[in-house]
């Protein structure tokens, strides 16, 4: 696919680039901050966030990935380079520059691609939370990892068998001790994503090592990681991550898991707020 093909705006809420069309929510005014959601989440999960940011005096964006909530399902482009030059689209598009980019999860690959193939002159900030960054599959550099046969079977028996009473079993430890509602929601979105979206960026993720992405880095990052994560365990995901950064300021919350944007939503907010003005 093309990446220079002059993403634009073309109706509320929606931008144009490469073939698919990206929904795009943005809140507020001042200094940008885009937000770019895990796998099977979209824009939608960062509300708490956004009405924070942009309460105190800055613009808050988030998009749907691509064959995620309200973008298209173009049934592809959802290899690692295609998903950080739709990052590169809304940033374009939207004309952000010295943007803060936030990412959860399978968000902060995109990220770091994004910055590895794209540049830093439009950003000034990162933000992870729960990384699955620098890699977690199982392998000679990487001997705690996960072993990749366990994620296949993932894909096989769960994902293309009974997604639904995979989300149903696991959600209780992405966001532990929430409410019957909220569990709901985050079913809600996940079960509106495409199908073929979920597996193959599940792929992505186990296939991914940005080791060496993350060293070239140029600009801050804050990495918030919940010591209770499962989904991304810290000492794989996040110690490791922030290890290579530059600079990196890593914030364990103990109680937290994956999540934790979710459940502890006062102590992230507080951790993005304080990141975001010591630019200032």
């Amino acid at each position: 696919m093309r990446h220079d093909d002059n993403p634009r705006v073309i109706a509320p809420n929606t931008i144009a680039a490469h073939g698919v069309q990206l929904y795009y929510r943005d809140w507020g005014g001042g200094r940008p901050v885009l937000f770019v959601s895990g796998w099977s989440m979209c824009s939608d999960s960062w509300g708490y966030q956004m009405m924070a940011l942009a309460r105190h005096g800055l613009r808050a964006i988030a998009f749907d990935r691509r064959g995620h909530g309200r973008s298209s399902d173009p049934g592809g482009g959802y290899d690692l380079d295609t998903l950080a030059g739709d990052i590169a689209a809304v940033l374009e598009a939207l004309d952000l520059k010295d943007v803060v980019l936030v990412g959860h999860s399978m968000g902060c690959n995109e990220i770091v691609r994004y910055l590895a193939r794209h540049g830093s002159a439009r950003v000034g900030r990162v933000a992870f939370l729960g990384p699955m960054t620098p890699g977690i599959t199982l392998g000679p550099d990487n001997p705690q990892g996960v072993d990749p046969a366990l994620l296949e079977q993932f894909r096989a028996t769960q994902l293309l068998h009974d997604f639904p009473r995979w989300i149903e079993d696991n959600v209780e430890p992405f966001v532990p001790g929430a409410g019957p509602r909220m569990r709901d929601w985050l079913a809600q979105m996940a079960l509106q994503c495409s199908l073929q979206a979920l597996h193959d960026c599940h792929v992505v993720v186990q296939a991914s090592n940005l080791g060496a992405e993350l060293q070239a880095i140029d600009v801050p990052v804050l990495l918030v990681a919940g010591a209770l994560d499962v989904s991304a365990p810290l000492d794989l995901t996040a110690r490791r991550t922030a290890a290579l950064v530059p600079a990196c300021h890593l914030v364990v919350l103990e109680d937290a898991a994956h999540g934790m944007f979710l459940t502890h939503v006062e102590r992230v907010n507080g951790e993005l707020l304080e990141f975001v003005r010591a630019a200032d």
